[in-house]
């Protein structure tokens, strides 16, 4: 059987599955937790600096929000289509063949782990700050938090999700604790008059437009991660009727939390002083509880962080899982056990993420995977289109909202932003490049070896 895009599945056949265990309350709880972590700390400072009045830092944030919901309102379009473990990989493979899929999987699964890495040096870096006189260093903190999330989600799918959905729920309560505490202890400060002084020294409307751009990057930066329920439709009871339902009201709530603690920073900081701050949360919490008001947020930013690194460290395995049951990495990799874990693929993420802990490179990968993501996102949409044209006979038990403008808003949107990213980092972008260019070479030699 040979597919429209010229895949042989009898040649490349699919091995190994993964066991349907997963519903609705993961598939809300991996989005939550795969996208919130410690930016929202910090961004609302960012996007202070640029804007400088509270009505356009909270259209801003709405903006970044509904971008985020069209690109959730499309993917699902492709994740109830094709249920398969590996996220933009798989519908990237369906459409254009097996060098694209290649070439985004490894890419995408290189950019989650060091995604992994860093979130387990930042988790090192908030613990030596509570306790500065512990035996254990930041990248040693980091390692025995990586091994902690893989021995929990080496016992197999319901304990690696129970995690994921636990660790959620206790974000999401430490979030809306802070929103709370914001409005019950915090007192409003900002003038009108100094806000409306500051917005006077913007050159309307040119400057305007530029800071909202620039504060808009860095909005969609912080939602990044809503996409995070498309790895994991295989593994889902009934994804054409879950998928909808667990993202859409994952990222529904994520935008509410989002404006919620933009609103209760905004109620204890004048616009000044939040645009200030490069820890806008922290500078909020000294304010209320003086120097206790930090530990409180540094406790805060390992909950999110914790929750954030299960779900990458899930998504990381189900990646190259799925690019070694296409037989594009060792078949070796697709052993599951009994309990549904992918347990070859999780020790590979693992050992790969530890190696970036400890090499060094860490910054500099972080820094190009920047440039797989949109990418990622580019090829992705990319193939909605495609796979519209040329497989029209697929079920999709969901169709995309808005079609063709919702991709094609997202399309256009991810293009502007690497652009962006090329011209603002474009010795990164020069790196990005080779990968992309030696990534031809090893896909030949990775097909030579597997057919041997």
């Amino acid at each position: 059987m040979q597919s429209s895009n010229g895949i042989n599945e009898n040649i490349y056949p699919e091995k190994g599955s993964l066991k349907k265990f997963l519903g609705v309350g993961f598939g809300i709880a991996i989005t939550i937790g795969g996208t919130i972590g410690v930016g929202i700390l910090r961004t609302p400072g960012m996007v202070a600096a640029q804007l400088r009045n509270s009505y356009l830092i909270m259209a801003a944030w709405v903006i970044g929000g509904v971008y985020a919901l069209l690109g959730t309102v499309s993917v699902i379009e492709l994740g109830a289509m094709i249920p398969k473990a590996g996220g933009w990989y798989v519908f990237v493979r369906r459409a254009f063949g097996d060098y694209a899929g290649f070439v985004i999987g490894w890419s995408d699964w290189i950019a989650t782990s060091a995604s992994v890495a860093s979130f387990a040096i930042a988790i090192g870096e908030f613990s030596i700050s509570l306790f500065p006189s512990g035996f254990l260093g930041i990248k040693e903190i980091a390692i025995i938090s990586i091994l902690l999330l893989t021995s929990l989600q080496w016992f197999g799918l319901k304990s690696g999700s129970l995690t994921q959905e636990i660790t959620s729920i206790i974000k999401v309560t430490a979030f809306l604790a802070l929103v709370f505490t914001c409005f019950y202890f915090g007192k409003h400060v900002a003038a009108v008059s100094s806000i409306n002084g500051e917005i006077a020294k913007l050159n309307l409307p040119t400057s305007l437009f530029a800071a909202f751009v620039i504060a808009l990057q860095s909005i969609i930066f912080t939602y990044d991660g809503w996409y995070s329920a498309i790895y994991f439709t295989e593994e889902d009871r009934d994804p054409g009727k879950n998928l909808s339902r667990s993202a859409i009201s994952g990222v529904l709530a994520i935008i509410a939390i989002y404006l919620l603690v933009n609103l209760g920073l905004l109620y204890v900081l004048p616009v000044s002083e939040l645009g200030s701050s490069t820890a806008p949360a922290t500078t909020a919490a000294i304010k209320m509880f003086g120097n206790n008001g930090g530990k409180i947020i540094t406790i805060l930013s390992i909950a999110a962080l914790i929750s954030i690194l299960n779900a990458a460290l899930l998504i990381a395995t189900r990646i190259i899982f799925g690019l070694g049951r296409n037989k594009l990495f060792t078949t070796k990799i697709t052993t599951v056990n009994k309990d549904g874990s992918p347990r070859f693929a999780l020790l590979v993420s693992t050992a790969f993420v530890i190696l970036l802990i400890a090499s060094g490179t860490l910054e500099i990968l972080i820094a190009v995977s920047a440039f797989f993501y949109v990418v990622n996102y580019f090829a992705g949409f990319s193939s909605l289109f495609y796979l519209r044209k040329k497989e029209p006979e697929l079920p999709r038990p969901v169709k995309a909202w808005g079609y063709p403008w919702t991709p094609l808003i997202f399309i256009t949107g991810s293009l502007i932003f690497l652009i962006g990213d090329v011209f603002s980092d474009p010795l990164n972008a020069l790196l990005a490049a080779v990968f992309f260019a030696v990534s031809y070479p090893a896909f030949k030699l990775v097909r030579k070896l597997n057919s041997i």
